[in-house]
């Protein structure tokens, strides 16, 4: 093993945690000092989409993630060496397995049909069309797939299959994304086939992911003298081209609360560089307010990717990306509710205690909503009287079954009636109402990753000649691996920080279900089933 040299400075632009992971992997792996690192953030918290907080009137997470053991190495590897908050002698990696262990996900109410019929779930549906078409796409190469849609290759059946309304569900696909993406989940989360009925491969957090996840992360780097540096926005970023074709940052360009400012690197230095944002842009809405559709990235969350794209051919084309928000957003909703009838009615109807049945979809609902109970508490500080509930829709552009308006146009108050009608649950509205907090979230660019692309549209995490610089994040290049996870971006850090360190330590394998003929035979009774 190689290090960096004591006196190297790393400057990681974004405080997600791909920039995070980045910053423990030079000081875990890379032995830099912690001081001479610097965590470069425009807002106020680090954690990026991996949020989640008591606002004022209630909780609210944009986002979930459903963690996974066999797919998330690169993860696991991370956490194993990140103390929780709570006990420094058990690891976050040990914590998550405990709480899963104790909590098992085995969900009895996958799919729920009209009038708040429970579905038989473990029927896929898929037909011997369905399964040739899957297998056609599974053969082909990317570059023979290239930019088309999903919907190109699978006849109307198979959408209209549990199946699909599962796998599309669980992970967000929208038919009109991209081919190559959902290849690649196919591939990387095949192990799922069997189990997408009940969820039984989820792993969770104790608490939100970033109470469990980022805080314990961040402030091992702080304890290490990492340096958090917010309010501070990246604006432009100057490279140079040696004789020998090596490319080097020079100088980062700061906004620092308004004024310029600049860091320049030396030749030890380190720039790793986080590019887009799949929460870019987001608004909030409230009980009386539906959140706006910011269309005219309003926050800058593209404008740094846009400005260093434009000085090299390799180094991606956000276009691709953020260009078309209708096939990118969808809203989110978390309930905060002041008493527990709702979550009781819930328990009676799916058999599920709260914490044990990850996803609950409405099949046929317009906006086709799905819910997640999560085991409480699930924020830090959560009273014992007070519970929450997560949600999200995929058809926002769609009229409701039952409040006759778009969800993009319904107040959360309106989304609320329209989630306890979709659970026959209009019998106890009022109650409900009158003690819970909905408070949607409008996320314009929240599947942009998936977006239809050629090879070129998203640069590697170390382009070609790069000697002291990478990009980092869901809008790099990793081969095999897919986008809308958090392994995506710690195994990109972990690329980004062993590459350009000459690190000789391994990067955990990507998980191949097929590779394993127990594996591989359970999905094949599962698909022909």
């Amino acid at each position: 093993m190689t290090h960096a040299p004591q006196q190297s400075r790393a400057y990681l632009v974004g405080g997600g945690i791909a920039s995070l992971a980045a910053a423990a992997f030079l000081i875990r792996d890379g032995g830099l000092p912690g001081e001479n690192i610097h965590v470069l953030e425009e807002l106020p918290l680090a954690g990026g989409s991996m949020d989640g907080s008591g606002e004022p009137a209630g909780y609210v997470t944009r986002g979930g993630r459903m963690l996974e053991d066999e797919a998330y190495t690169c993860l696991w590897n991370l956490l194993e060496t990140i103390p929780t908050l709570t006990d420094e002698t058990v690891s976050v990696r040990e914590e998550i397995r405990q709480f899963s262990a104790k909590w098992p996900t085995d969900a009895k109410a996958r799919l729920i049909g009209k009038g708040a019929e429970i579905l038989d779930a473990a029927d896929y549906g898929l037909d011997t069309r369905d399964r040739l078409e899957l297998t056609r796409l599974l053969v082909l190469p990317e570059a023979v797939i290239g930019a088309r849609r999903i919907e190109d290759f699978f006849s109307p059946h198979f959408f209209e299959t549990n199946f699909w309304a599962m796998w599309r569900t669980t992970f967000a696909f929208q038919n009109w994304h991209s081919a190559i993406e959902l290849r690649r989940y196919f591939l990387r989360f095949m192990q799922e086939f069997p189990r997408m009925h009940t969820l039984a491969g989820v792993r969770r957090t104790r608490l939100n992911q970033y109470d469990s996840i980022i805080r314990p992360l961040q402030t091992w780097l702080e304890e290490r003298g990492v340096r958090f540096e917010h309010g501070v926005r990246v604006t432009d970023v100057d490279f140079t081209t040696e004789e020998n074709g090596s490319r080097r940052v020079r100088r980062l360009h700061l906004d620092r609360a308004g004024q310029p400012d600049a860091y320049d690197l030396g030749d030890g230095d380190y720039a790793l560089l986080t590019l887009g944002s799949m929460t870019a842009d987001a608004a909030y809405g409230s009980d009386d307010s539906a959140p706006e559709l910011i269309r005219d990235k309003r926050d800058g969350g593209w404008r740094l990717w846009e400005t260093i794209a434009a000085k090299a051919d390799d180094f991606g084309r956000p276009a691709a990306f953020h260009g078309n928000v209708d096939e990118a957003k969808w809203e989110s909703f978390t309930l905060t509710m002041r008493s527990p009838l709702l979550l009781h009615r819930i328990e009676e109807m799916s058999g599920n205690l709260p914490g044990t049945g990850a996803l609950m979809t409405f099949k046929d609902s317009n906006w086709l909503m799905s819910i997640v109970v999560p085991h409480a508490p699930h924020f830090e500080g959560q009273p014992e009287d007070v519970y929450t509930l997560w949600g999200y829709g995929l058809f926002v552009d769609n009229e409701g079954d039952f409040v006759g308006k778009t969800m993009a146009e319904a107040t959360g108050r309106e989304i609320l009636t329209e989630l306890l009608n979709h659970l026959g649950l209009w019998d106890i509205e009022e109650q409900v109402v009158a003690t819970t907090t909905v408070i949607p979230v409008m996320l314009p660019y929240i599947t942009s990753q998936f977006a239809p692309r050629t090879l070129h549209d998203r640069p590697l995490v170390i382009p070609r000649g790069a000697a002291n610089f990478a990009f980092l994040g869901q809008f790099t290049e990793i081969p095999e691996d897919v986008v809308f996870t958090v392994e995506y971006s710690v195994r990109g850090a972990m690329h980004a920080v062993y590459g350009l360190l000459g690190l000789d330590d391994e990067i955990p394998g990507i998980y191949h279900a097929l590779a394993d003929p127990k594996t591989a035979i359970g999905v094949l009774k599962a698909a022909l089933a």
